[in-house]
This record gives structure tokens, sequence and C-alpha cells, in this order.
């Protein structure tokens, strides 16, 4: 046996047979060819929540409007260290950055990317939707079912063959995975066959190659392909969905009736079937009308009445629905401060903290996941577009202004200490930097020694 055959590298054949995606065959051999199931209250969560519930409304129609107002770009990649550098400040932060890390983040931009940016590569998504629709409809999604498909109707000239022309968002309560036939066991194989909209009785197949998936993360594994799925944040909060929505019913119902439920009868004197039927018919007819002093009854006798149910008071169900309201936001990563209640006009300066707490913790980490998508699946289709991303900055948001005040101070100490140069100072206020090589130039002071003349000569004076 020779040494090479010994150590089992003598051939592609044994290569193969040393590589054997376990993973796929555990959770896909007994399931090829069939539909893939999770979560069957997709449906649910959308027409028990978001279309009837107004807090879960208020809350996903927050984010979603945000969401859209983030403003992106399309940018060339420069510098790819210097990219990488970026991503790892934004993570490491949460985009809730000090005034050095902001200067540091402005700085990596302008060395990691090429000056100006592209146009987005469709102008529209196609003839019925805006992209800012799009991303509302995401976030939607996303919030509602954890899971986001984007279909992408591609063009089938050799010359620009996958080249999208057009992209729709798929019904995620509507859309299950197929797993293929024979799921190969080979590193990198792809277990999906197609995804399937189910409508009703139609069943529209659409090819795995032209549907961008993103989903949240989802602990739940099983032998029906569970973890291919995101898992909704509103499954967590379907209890207090349900709680909530049943003290909604109540509400109304307590509003018809006024409040009343319980036994009317006679004081010392036993009411007859047909005397109790007369009293009644008669509040009925008082309650259906409404002539003047139709609500004044006469009667012969003392009357009186015994309450079986528990008033508003003794219930309260405010207290329940506060709870179920701070449950679901807790959920859906919201503060219930900002959903216009009476206890957030209270708090003043404290909502803008709040305000701004929502965009880097849930706001951006939704859209970091569209952008990896998008800039993996997306952009590389175009011709053009190679080396390029999409990038999210939301620093134009109201809610993540900078302090200029704080700012141009920390700036100011940093180019006297010759930390920065002159063109860094006008990065970081975001203003163009100037082609004069002298400020690109590390100075001390005021008197714009170089730092290299200053070292040389410590005894120069700036003063003169």
């Amino acid at each position: 046996m020779g040494i090479m055959s010994f150590f089992g590298r003598n051939s592609q054949d044994s290569d193969k047979k040393e590589v054997n995606n376990k993973f796929n065959e555990a959770f896909f051999k007994f399931i090829g060819g069939m539909f893939t199931d999770y979560d069957d209250k997709g449906e649910t969560y959308l027409d028990s929540g978001y279309n009837i519930n107004p807090v879960i409304y208020s809350v996903i129609n927050q984010q979603a409007k945000k969401t859209a107002a983030v403003p992106c770009y399309i940018k060339k990649v420069k510098d790819e260290n210097s990219r990488k550098q970026l991503t790892k400040l934004k993570h490491a932060t949460n985009y809730n950055m000090s005034t050095a890390q902001s200067v540091k983040q402005l700085l990596l931009e302008s060395k990691a990317y090429d000056k100006g940016d592209k146009d987005f590569p469709l102008a529209r998504p196609n003839p019925l939707q805006t992209w800012a629709e799009v991303r509302e409809l995401y976030k939607t999604m996303m919030k509602t079912n954890g899971n986001f498909y984007l279909y992408m109707v591609t063009r089938s000239h050799p010359q620009n063959m996958g080249e999208p022309l057009e992209v729709y968002v798929l019904p995620s309560q509507y859309t299950q995975i197929v797993i293929k036939d024979n799921v190969g066991l080979e590193p990198n194989s792809n277990p999906i066959s197609y995804y399937l909209v189910n409508l009703g009785d139609q069943f529209i197949q659409f090819e795995c190659e032209n549907v961008i998936h993103i989903k949240y993360a989802n602990p739940n594994y099983g032998n029906s392909g569970e973890h291919l799925y995101g898992q909704s944040p509103l499954r967590a909060a379907l209890k207090n969905m349900q709680s909530m929505n049943v003290f909604l019913d109540l509400n109304i119902k307590t509003g018809k009736s006024g409040g009343a439920f319980g036994l009317i009868h006679g004081k010392g004197v036993t009411l007859r079937e047909g005397q109790a039927k007369a009293v009644k018919d008669k509040l009925l007819e008082m309650d259906a009308s409404t002539e003047n002093l139709a609500k004044i009854a006469a009667v012969s006798q003392e009357m009186g009445f015994t309450r079986l149910s528990l008033t508003a008071d003794e219930m309260k169900p405010f207290e329940y629905l506060k709870y179920d309201e701070k449950q679901i936001c807790n959920v859906l990563g919201w503060k219930d401060k900002l959903l216009n209640n009476d206890e957030g006009s209270n708090f003043g300066e404290y909502l803008k903290t709040l305000r701004k707490q929502v965009i880097t913790d849930d706001i951006m980490p939704d859209l970091e996941l569209l952008g990896q998508a998008l800039n993996d699946q997306f952009l590389p289709r175009f011709s053009g577009y190679e080396g390029c991303e999409l990038v999210h900055d939301p620093s134009e948001l109201p809610e993540m202004q900078t302090d200029m005040g704080e700012l141009t101070t920390w700036l100011d100490r940093a180019l006297k200490s010759g930390a920065i140069t002159r063109n860094e100072y006008r990065i970081a206020l975001r203003y163009m930097a100037l082609e004069d090589p002298n400020m690109d130039i590390v100075t001390v002071s005021e008197g714009i020694i170089s730092l290299k003349d200053a070292l040389e000569n410590p005894f120069n004076s700036i003063d003169g």
C-alpha cells in the first residue's frame, strides 16, 4: 500500500467518501420530495394579531415605517480591510457609538468605499410597488411570521442570464419549502428544491435559485424541516395576543349591555312567570326605543336586582391589557412608552433615548439581515455592480443625530494633539475632503506646524 493510499488522499473518490454531510442525512433523509412544515399559526399571527389587535398593529406599523425611512446607498468597495473593520465596529457597538467611535466610523467609511454612490439597479421592484413598500412589507413579514421571501423574475437571454427584471414579495403565511427528492450528502449541498405558495386550491412553484429567503433564528429542529423556517416573534406572545383580544371583545359586550348582568325580582312579593316576562319585554322595548321619555316605566310593586357579574372596577381589565401590551412590546423589540399612551407623555427627554434605542436594537439588526441577503443574492446578478454592496445609514434619522458641540470639541482636541488631519476633521463633519496635500498632513497646535517639523525642532516657537 502506497503512503498516499494509506492516508486516504490517493484519489478524488476517496476525498468524497471521507466528506459526508451528516446534518443533511439526519434531518432530510426521510422527507425528500415532501413539504416541510413548522408553525401552523402563521395566518393567526396576521389575522388575529396584526389585522385586528391595535397594539400589535401599532408596534409593527411604527417599525415598518421607521425601517423604510432609513437611508440606503449602494457603495463600491475600495478597501476590503477597512470594510471589514467598519463592519466589526458596527456590530460591536450596535450603531450606538460614542463620539470617538462615530469619528472612527466615518474615517473607515472614507477608506472602505469609493466617493459617491451608485443608482439602485431597479428603479422600482415591480409595476405595483415601490422599494419603500417592499421594505415595509419586509419588516411586517419578519415580525408577524419570522420569514420574508423575495421572488426575482430574471432574464433568460444568455447574455444577461439570471439578471433580475422585477422582484415581488411572496406571502410568508402561505409559503412552504419543498425538499429535494435525493438530498445530497456532500458539503454545501442545498436541500431545498423549490418554494410553494398555497393559495386556496392553487399551488404555485417558485424556483429555489430565484427566491431570497430571510429568516429569524429558530432553535426548533425536527423531522419536518422546522429549522428551515424562521420563528415568529408573536409565537411567544400568542397567549397575550389571545388574552388581549378577549378583553377587547369583552369591552364591546360590556358597552352593549351597559355593564348589567343579573336577575330582576320582586321585593317581598314573588313575581309570577307572566309578570317576569312582561318586565323583561318592557326593558327590551325601553332599550330599543329612541323616543323621549322611553327610558321611564312604571311598576305596581317594589322591584329588586341581584347582580351576577363583576364590575369593570372589580375585574380590572385595563390592568390585564397593560400587562399584555408590555409582553407584546417585549417580544416585538419595541418600547410600550412609544405607543402614545398616557404614561409615555410623562417621560419627556427619556423618550428620545427610547426612540434611539429601538433603532439600534431592532431596526438596524433587521436591516443588516436584509442588506446581507441582497448583497449576497441580488446585487451580484447585475453587470457593473461587481464589488458593490448595499449600505444602510441611520445617521440621518432625527433620533440618531450627533451632538455637534460635543463632536467639534472632541475634533478640536484631536486636531491640536496631532491625532487626526484636517481632511479627517472635515470627513468627521461629513464634508468633502480637499485635494490640497497639506490637508492630509498631521499638524499640532494652531500654528499648523507639521508633526514631523515639531519633532525635529521641539524649540520651534509656534507663537513666534
